[in-house]
């Protein structure tokens, strides 16, 4: 029998809590406000919705604290981030104006990449 995983702290309530709170009033505030405001205001209520998921699935998986700490020493997330990435580069055109975004973004990711191997070589994980 496994082992009961400790209750959620008091940020981790409170990180759901606001962003559930965004989507509510993002969706709310896409219904009420005039046009281009309410766009707006849809894109972030998704965002938020979006990141209310995102942040289920994580504090999910990493039962106890240190959540970021244990996310930056994971090789298939910084590889998987690694490789979006470099799609991204890859899918923007010499002349694009985002495309030092990506570069940068690449050369992060490659950096994360190689911390959290390096991380899990060293602590024998």
């Amino acid at each position: 029998m496994s082992e009961p995983r400790p209750p959620w702290s008091a940020r981790r309530r409170r990180t759901l809590l606001w962003l559930a709170v965004g989507a509510v009033l993002g969706g709310l505030g896409a219904v009420g406000l005039p046009a281009e405001w309410g766009v707006t205001a849809a894109f972030l209520g998704a965002l938020c919705a979006f990141l209310v998921v995102v942040a289920l699935v994580v504090f999910v998986t990493v039962p106890g604290p240190d959540t970021l700490g244990t996310l930056l020493r994971t090789p298939p997330l910084a590889g998987a981030v690694f490789v979006v990435a470099v799609l991204l580069v890859l899918s923007n055109p010499t002349g694009s104006s985002v495309r030092w975004l990506w570069v940068v973004a690449a050369a992060v990711a490659a950096a994360w990449a190689a911390f959290a191997v390096w991380e899990t070589r060293r602590s024998g994980g």
